[in-house]
């Protein structure tokens, strides 16, 4: 079975669960993943988003260029004081 075959066949359930273990950094278990793991888990979900037409908002990485777009008008409405506290 090459990778693209195994990709093809993950079930959903499985994609999810290597979606969470990237985000938490851990297995469900808890054991946490290694940076080996992690890179290979990061390039099956992008390649099972890939071709699984998962819709690109809701893909990995995805970054909202919109909200970008509306704050270069100059206006930054949303600005709030930090306090860096010792």
């Amino acid at each position: 079975m090459t990778y693209e075959e195994l990709i093809e066949r993950l079930d959903p359930s499985v994609y999810q669960n290597l979606r969470k273990a990237i985000e938490l950094g851990k297995w469900p278990d808890g054991r946490a993943l290694s940076k080996e793991q992690r890179a290979i888990c990061v390039e099956a979900v992008i390649y099972y988003e890939a071709r699984h037409n998962i819709p690109e908002h809701e893909r990995t990485g995805y970054i909202d260029r919109r909200k970008a777009e509306d704050k270069s008008d100059g206006s930054d409405n949303d600005t709030s004081p930090i306090r860096i506290l010792n």
